[in-house]
């Protein structure tokens, strides 16, 4: 986070520029041994971009709380014991929602500044929103995280927090005032904070800021569905995105253009990246931040919603030696999601995996990982030909846009190599003829491709709510359905209450359709066969369609018959 006009009170706290090393702290506390440490480097050498704490943990050396002390000592943090609570006049130097959003706890005023303990040292840059809270200089001491969480929420009640405070706050701002002096003001610094943590609370997967003539709507998308919640007045809306701004290392004075940044933030103890993108419109600027909050998303093939023998399926896959296996679908059908869960699968020391992706959105340990920039000639089918001479065994690559990124693809899986990568099309066999369209001669397709995976994403009925219902005979009919035939099947609905925020539906689940390339799919390659005679074939030998994959998915009661149709209609 930029530091503010008044200077950076982080600089104080910050580590020296010739730090101590991690392994040479503990074992000056002697948590670890010499030894321990050596191996703890050599699984690092095997885990590029891995930090040597997560070594020593996984590796049963050290605990979370360990390393954590260490990394304190290493930032130069003066280490605390919370063994009371502050004074009552201190507490309120700092709001409710910031100091239970950011696990910070105000001890005293010292010398002109205001000590505050932190649990962790990593999160140094929330020292910066503290001095614009409290118009004071800020130093930080560590205290140990769980201690300080029980005594932050024991001294600042949480119906003191939340949006509805933050908002009343923000509504005696002037509404003539400058919107940059507005956006370095506490009571905006509040609304925002309030607005990510209920987002971040919520599991929404992005945060829209919107600017109209005489209004503003704030969205969150949830479950794949946007629902607007209470809006601040209009003109707190440039200042509002001046402070989004801000915190990405944005141009807060250029509104003509779009930019786009990222902020990284901990909220109540977990770390959350925001992908930030600006547009201009005709009523300013409008802000949407996509959420990577890597403890909502299920990076495991026994969590995406796979059956049993899909799952299977989906192994073998991850177990060849050479060849392509594609992931299709629409934007925002978790087709990352997906692949990420198959690479962790894969994911092993006798193994070295790549990928690139544009952007990476989240950190897989052990994988090496390579973001692309198209704006200096860092390309999906660039980078590719320099991966295949990092000797991988595995490759990812985040998108087949075009024909040089699909060409360099296939060699690569001639040479030996297991390529995963995305398609953007409808359903499975639609990809092959996609891949005909991009120019790749169907004899090069049928030597490489594998298998081809096309999903859809559809909501989870609310367990809080879910009650027994059975759809009418034109919904059945539309799934191509027989209802005489499902007399007496029980299908399930949501009546909607306070958790699933009354729609009915909370969290999401994948459905799948798998296409296996075998000698009768490969021949139709070669005979240049039309998307439906591939269908048509893949269905004979066992492809279950994505619509087949929602059904079953109402009936095992996980979603409803309204949604399985939404979420597959245009398909085949």
């Amino acid at each position: 986070m930029p530091a503010p006009p008044t200077g950076n009170p982080s600089n104080k706290n910050a580590p020296p520029a010739s730090r101590e090393l991690l392994g040479q702290i503990l074992k000056k506390q002697g948590v670890a041994r010499e030894g321990q440490i050596q191996e703890a480097l050599a699984m690092q050498r095997e885990r590029p971009g891995v930090p040597i704490g997560r070594c020593l943990i996984d590796l049963g050396f050290c605990k979370e709380h360990e390393i954590t002390a260490a990394l304190a000592a290493q930032a130069g943090l003066e280490m605390v014991a919370l063994d009371a609570r502050p004074a009552q006049e201190t507490l309120a130097l700092l709001d409710a929602s910031t100091a239970r959003t950011f696990r910070v706890l105000p001890l005293r005023v010292e010398g002109g500044e205001l000590v505050v303990a932190i649990g962790d040292p990593t999160n140094l840059s929330v020292l910066d929103d503290l001095q614009f809270l409290v118009g004071k200089p800020i130093r930080a001491v560590f205290a140990d995280p769980e201690k300080l969480k029980e005594i932050v929420e024991s001294a600042y009640p949480a119906e003191a927090t939340g949006l509805k405070a933050a908002l009343a706050a923000a509504k005696g701002l002037q509404a003539n005032a400058d919107a940059k002096e507005l956006a370095k003001s506490a009571p905006v610094v509040r609304l925002l904070n309030a607005v990510l943590q209920q987002a971040i609370r919520d599991q929404a997967s992005d945060i829209h800021l919107e600017p109209f003539e005489d209004s503003f709507r704030v969205r969150y998308r949830v479950d794949g569905a946007l629902f607007e919640i209470e809006a601040p007045p209009a003109y707190l809306a440039p200042a509002l995105i001046a402070r989004v701004k801000v915190m990405a290392d944005l141009d807060i004075a250029e509104t003509r253009v779009p930019q786009d940044g990222r902020i990284a933030l901990s909220v109540e103890g977990k770390s959350v990246d925001l992908r930030v993108s600006t547009l201009p419109t005709m009523y300013g600027e409008s802000c949407v931040m996509r959420v990577l909050d890597r403890t909502v998303v299920q990076l495991s093939l026994n969590k995406i919603g796979l059956r049993e023998e899909e799952r299977k399926g989906i192994q073998q896959l991850i177990d060849l030696p050479h060849g392509i296996v594609l992931v299709t679908g629409p934007t925002g059908s978790g087709k990352t999601t997906t692949l990420y869960a198959m690479l962790a699968a894969a994911n092993d020391p006798s193994l070295k995996i790549i990928t690139t992706e544009d952007p990476v959105e989240y950190d897989l340990e052990g994988i090496v990982q390579i973001p692309i920039n198209d704006e200096i000639g860092v390309s999906f089918a660039r980078v590719l030909r320099t991966i295949l001479r990092q000797d991988p065994d595995i490759i990812l690559v985040g998108e087949i846009r075009d024909r040089e990124t699909a060409t360099v693809a296939i060699e690569a899986s001639l040479t030996g190599h297991l390529v995963f990568s995305t398609l953007h099309t409808n359903d499975a066999p639609s990809a092959i003829t996609r891949l005909t369209d991009l120019g790749i001669d169907p004899f090069l397709t049928s030597a490489t491709l594998e298998a081809i995976i096309a999903q859809r994403l559809v909501r989870r009925v609310c367990s809080n709510c879910k009650v027994d219902v059975f759809p009418d005979t034109d919904r059945l009919h539309e799934l191509g359905l027989d209802a005489d035939r499902l007399e007496g099947a029980k299908f399930v609905s949501g009546r909607g209450c306070d958790r699933c925020h009354f729609t009915g539906y909370k969290g999401r689940l994948a459905v799948f359709e798998m296409l296996t390339v075998n000698d009768t799919i490969r021949q139709l390659m070669l005979d240049h066969a039309s998307t439906q005679r591939l269908r048509e074939a893949a269905r004979a030998q066992g492809m279950r369609p994505l619509r087949d994959s929602g059904l079953i998915a109402a009936l095992d009661g996980m979603t409803t018959i309204d949604e399985v149709l939404r979420e597959t209609m245009g398909v085949n």
